[in-house]
């Protein structure tokens, strides 16, 4: 049976991590022989999509379980129509001291979501990023009522806050 632990590295001595879509490894664990193949998340700084794309690449590899601290719904939904069982890992430790556990039945099998869409933005490398848009306009017009005419023009300007990205500290 393979298995697949989300890892802040490669290798059975990594740091297991609890993120799911922005893990930056996927170590998948042979049980029978305790091999492993460790994978690099390409989509560890995607804008977004990141929890299914790794879903579908964790499904490429062949596991029948994934072990992870977190995941939200889009992913968990691609990962069981795949037929993938997930079970939760919060606690830290290597992939080798989490796949022990799992052999030995102590972690817990979720069957939905544990956290909502896009609760990874902003963890780990990446940061929450704040920017500030500006707007201005010009406008004029002209009418008549009667026997009169009338023109005139105004200036406006506008402030928006919009979102961006930004390095930040490693969360967890």
């Amino acid at each position: 049976m393979k298995i697949c632990v989300t890892a802040g590295a490669s290798g059975l001595d990594a740091p297991m991590d609890p993120r799911f879509g922005r893990c930056p490894f996927f170590v998948v664990v042979d049980l029978d022989s305790m091999s492993e193949n460790s994978i690099p998340n390409s989509d560890v700084m995607a804008s977004s999509g990141a929890g299914i794309h790794a879903a579908q690449e964790v499904a490429r590899q062949g596991v029948s379980a994934l072990i992870t601290g977190n995941i939200g719904p889009n992913a968990m939904q691609t990962l069981s129509a795949a037929k993938i069982e997930v079970y939760q890992h919060q606690e830290g430790g290597s992939v080798r001291d989490v796949v022990e556990k799992f052999q030995k039945g102590e972690l817990m099998k979720i069957s939905s979501a544990s956290v909502p869409v896009h609760a990874g933005m902003g963890q780990g490398p990446m940061g929450k990023g704040r920017g500030r848009g500006g707007g201005g306009g010009r406008g004029a017009g002209a009418g008549s009522s009667g026997q009169g005419a009338g023109s005139g023009s105004g200036v406006g300007a506008g402030r928006g806050q919009g979102q961006g990205a930004g390095r930040g500290d490693q969360g967890q």
